[in-house]
């Protein structure tokens, strides 16, 4: 969405309500006589403001405070957490990845939210979908009326395969494996019994993963030598700060349409998604206005001359907020030399330098991707928490 009005292409207020028959009644329990009471709530398209402060700010603002309370109650801690202010622009700058949303408000409140991210190819069949409910307001059927409504509009627009990515809170009980052979999830857990009745299946787990700051530096040594006895004859570092330099857009393009096809993804057989240079000078924009820092580390191989490894971290100008993680990816042509280490380190050692105090950094990466989760663990990495990527072929 471009604006505060909601364009042509997706559903206004009222059709939505004729699509998933909205406004809605439930009923729940009353804490004095035991007798069940009718709650109402509404489904509305989540539109986007033009700016903080302006039309649907409060809406908009009240949607990402429901995405943070959820990560909080799933992670057991606020360095999850998003500000509003640095979301709104990836919300009205979607040329290259399309975004929609829905709200629940329930009494005024808006207490659930429902997104879907698609490529911008047309001809592409895949969506991520999420469904959020603020935890007070879960079990009177929020969750399943947004589902519904997200699921049928990401259909509306020909998308067919459905990936939802969904934490899932340690638990005791009977699990349920990963067809990958890596992690599990507990059964009885509500989002799990949610989606398996939904007729998703779970493809592959992810682990949450943080580095409080500053790291252990005899670690980083240690790691620093390993690196160089493997890297140092083939490969440089190079690190920046900001937007991407000229000479290394087209290289990191490259990466990123790779990074959609290198990364482990399991059964979800996520499909290529093609970056250009004209999309990382809108995405180095886009961050820019967000005012989130990336910082940025690569490997040269020296041969080629080439960019064939990179880690890009977001850091806020906020000293109290943790570090996000963003993708990390060696070129599979050029494994096996310790370059993942490489520019992970390289990472951490410009962001402790330009932004000392931070006081951690949150990654996520997939459960079987043992090769990463060894350079984390190393660097001292430890976790906080697992979510499962499921899919559904509609």
């Amino acid at each position: 969405m471009l604006a505060t009005t909601v364009p042509d292409t997706w559903p206004s207020a009222r059709q939505v309500a004729r699509l998933v028959g909205c406004p809605f009644s439930t009923r729940k329990r009353s804490a004095e006589g035991g007798h069940r009471m009718p709650t109402r709530f509404t489904i509305e398209p989540l539109v986007i403001p033009e700016a903080p402060g302006a039309a649907g700010w409060s809406d908009f603002e009240a949607a990402n405070a429901v995405r943070n309370v959820c990560e909080a109650a799933a992670y057991g801690t606020d360095d999850l957490a998003l500000r509003a202010e640095e979301r709104l622009p990836m919300w009205i700058n979607t040329e290259f990845e399309p975004r929609h949303g829905l709200i629940a408000r329930m009494d005024d409140a808006v207490v659930g939210r429902a997104v879907v991210d698609t490529l911008a190819d047309p001809a592409s069949k895949h969506a991520w979908l999420e469904v959020l409910v603020r935890p007070e307001a879960r079990g009177l059927g929020i969750g399943a009326v947004l589902a519904d409504a997200i699921e049928q509009l990401a259909h509306d627009d020909g998308r067919s395969t459905f990936i939802v990515y969904a934490a899932s809170p340690d638990a005791p009980g009977p699990r349920l494996d990963a067809p990958t052979g890596f992690g599990s999830v507990p059964l009885e857990n509500t989002e799990v019994r949610f989606l398996l009745a939904r007729g998703y299946r779970l493809e592959q787990l992810n682990r949450g993963s943080r580095l409080a700051l500053p790291a252990d530096p005899e670690a980083l040594s240690r790691l620093e030598a390993d690196t160089a006895a493997h890297a140092a004859s083939d490969y440089d570092a190079v690190t920046w700060i900001g937007s991407t330099p000229a000479q290394f857009r087209a290289d990191m393009a490259h990466l990123h349409t790779r990074m959609s096809t290198d990364a482990p993804t399991a059964g979800l057989e996520e499909p290529e998604d093609v970056w250009t240079v004209e999309r990382i000078d809108a995405e180095d924009a886009t961050r820019a206005s967000a005012d989130l820092v990336p910082v940025t580390a690569a490997a040269v191989h020296r041969v080629s001359g080439a960019l064939v490894a990179f880690s890009t971290t977001f850091v806020s100008p906020d000293s109290a907020r943790a570090i996000t993680q963003d993708d990390t990816l060696v070129l599979r042509e050029h494994r096996g030399h310790r370059l993942g280490t490489l520019v992970k380190l390289a990472n951490l050692r410009a962001v402790e330098v330009a932004f000392p105090g931070r006081p951690s950094i949150i990654t996520f990466n997939a459960e079987e991707n043992r090769p990463m989760l060894d350079v984390n663990e190393a660097m001292g990495f430890v976790p906080i928490g697992y979510e499962g990527a499921w899919r559904r072929d509609a």
